[in-house]
């Protein structure tokens, strides 16, 4: 018997990198596929020579196949009830973005992932690149001195059709908590309040809100800014956000595609109206996988060496309070401490 053995709930386009990456695995094995429509279940089996069993009930599969570990990959209306029955049957989760749709049930399910000493871990896979990696080293190793201001800005117009161009808040719901926790990742700061003001702009095919713009504070006085659009069409940026966050003695950049750089005050320069520069390059050095893949090598690294992954639900848990608290600040009109 294999080491890990995994129910996979939700058989929607998302489970399949999870579910490649588990087939690749020595030490795993698929023991149920879950979904609401068990045919769904059966066709994802099919298409990946799985011989497991398909379900439409997550505590079934668990208790037949004797399953550990649970890929929570539902829509994530989902993923509390999910994970709080896998938890129960003693299972890990390993689960997809948002854990919860709202603070309330994040921090419910977050309690009972720690009083049940099983590990729930949430995906975040845009931490897990070479170039992010090495611009946060570039930033943590006061190369540009003390932080004084991040800033991410984030325009692309992407046409998807279906549930997100109805949401009330589409971009902030669905997309930002991936740059809210790049910018945590990154800095290693957590801030302590945001004002957002989010809107819809000219030309938005959304019916919600696809822009927004948000200041988050952090208790030594600097400052996170994010501005996003998922109704800007020219010019996009990248997925992984366009980055640059000054400091004491000089500016970090990134673009989220190529190499990161910074420019910092040459000590050695005269001094003039404008500092001297000198161009510091980011080494990418990083070995990892990327993306979905990379993420989960980190959770069962975890598992293997009994710690906490770097994107365990009470980190994740502080992602997930600067979306809640953007949306509550966009609706209230006011700063909204964290």
């Amino acid at each position: 018997m294999k080491p890990y053995r995994i129910v996979v709930a939700g058989c929607g386009g998302m489970s399949k990198a999870w579910i490649e990456y588990a087939v690749k695995r020595e030490d795993t094995e698929i023991v149920g596929l879950v979904d609401l429509y068990k045919e769904h279940a059966e066709k994802m089996a099919a298409a990946y020579g799985l011989s497991c069993g398909a379900y439409t009930d997550v505590s079934e599969a668990i208790r037949e196949g004797g399953a550990n570990l649970v890929f929570d990959v539902t829509i994530p209306e989902s993923h509390t009830t999910v994970t709080a029955k896998a938890l129960e049957l003693g299972c890990h989760v390993f689960g997809e973005k948002p854990m919860a749709t709202s603070m309330e049930d994040a921090r419910r399910i977050v309690g009972q992932a720690e009083a049940s000493g099983r590990t729930y871990a949430v995906m975040q896979n845009r931490r897990y690149n070479p170039q992010i990696r090495a611009f946060r080293s570039l930033v943590s190793s006061g190369t540009i001195g003390e932080i004084g201001f991040v800033n991410a800005d984030f325009f692309l117009g992407p046409h998807f059709g279906g549930f997100r161009e109805a949401m009330e808040s589409p971009l902030l719901l669905d997309m930002a908590i991936h740059t809210f926790d790049q910018a945590r990742f990154i800095t290693g700061k957590d801030p302590i309040s945001v004002y957002c003001h989010e809107f819809n702009p000219a030309g938005s095919w959304y019916a919600g809100n696809a822009a927004a713009v948000c200041i988050f504070e952090y208790a030594d006085g600097g400052v996170f800014c994010y501005r996003g659009s998922w109704a800007s069409e020219g010019s996009p940026t990248s997925w992984e956000a366009n980055w640059r966050i000054s400091g004491s003695k000089g500016t970090a950049l990134w673009d989220g595609t190529a190499a990161p750089f910074a420019e910092v005050k040459d000590p050695d320069a005269a001094a003039g109206f404008s500092s001297k520069f000198r161009r510091v390059e980011a080494e990418l050095d990083w070995k990892g996988s990327s993306g979905h893949a990379g993420c989960l090598d980190e959770m069962f690294a975890a598992l293997q060496e009994g710690r906490k992954p770097e994107t365990v639900c009470t980190d994740n848990l502080r992602s997930m309070a600067m979306v809640y608290g953007a949306l509550e600040s966009a609706k209230e009109g006011r700063k909204v401490l964290l």
